[in-house]
């Protein structure tokens, strides 16, 4: 046997090895691509409707906070919110003193502080929504760019997606060219000590348009649950 025959099966064996290598590379690719047109489709059609949401903000089971906004999107293809009237007045929590005067104003005083503490955190959390619904094409590509997106079929998960060490996964169906499953984990201050799930229900308009029928947030080691229902589309 001479040497190229011997060589035959060496080559043939490597060109397999890079083929099989080179096939989940391209798969993905081919997902991200057609993941980021899906949401630029999905998303010109949505610029059409007008919409109300709902966000209720909860702390330990009890409703602390729920208003309503009309949702449209602006001509700088940002969704524009306009608070509507009627929302349900916010709970405060009751300061309670004891003791002397004295003692009881600073009780009184340090209770207040922890309530508007609190406050603030839930309007951080409830923040937190908006940077990651809708998807943010942009960001989907800083993450392909840096090479912090992974593809384990039908989901494809971007990693440090908008904070340090959070992921976003989504669950694309290329055929449908829809995303069917949608989740996060994040945090709020520190990836320890107040992790964030979110996670998205889809609905579909009459046209097959998609949209986020229900956001549900929680914080679990705070008892804080952020829920967003969308409704009410109409053409402009």
């Amino acid at each position: 046997m001479n040497r190229n025959s011997t060589m035959i099966p060496i080559l043939i064996t490597s060109a397999v090895i890079v083929a099989s290598a080179q096939a989940p590379d391209a798969d993905k690719q081919a997902r991200l691509a057609a993941l980021k047109q899906s949401i630029a489709d999905n998303q010109a059609a949505l610029k059409q409707y007008t919409w109300v949401e709902t966000t209720v903000i909860s702390l330990k089971g009890e409703v602390k906070k729920q208003e309503q906004k009309q949702c449209a999107y602006g001509a700088d293809g940002k969704v524009q919110k306009t608070p509507m009237p009627g929302a349900a007045p916010e709970q405060k929590a009751e300061a309670k003193g004891g003791g002397g005067r004295r003692g009881g104003r600073m009780k009184q005083k340090v209770v207040e502080n922890k309530v508007e503490e609190m406050k603030e955190y839930m309007e951080k959390v409830a923040a937190l929504v908006k940077e990651y619904v809708p998807p943010d094409p942009q960001r989907i590509q800083a993450a392909q760019a840096a090479g912090n997106v992974d593809l384990q079929p039908p989901t494809l998960t971007f990693k440090s997606y908008y904070k340090p060490q959070d992921s976003l996964a989504l669950g694309f169906d290329p055929a449908a060219k829809k995303i069917r499953t949608y989740n996060v984990s994040s945090y709020v201050e520190n990836p320890k000590d107040d992790v964030v799930t979110l996670a998205v229900t889809f609905g579909s308009l009459d046209d097959g348009t998609s949209y986020p029928q229900q956001v549900v947030l929680d914080v679990k080691d705070k008892n804080i649950q952020v829920k967003v229902n969308n409704g009410g589309y109409k053409k402009k």
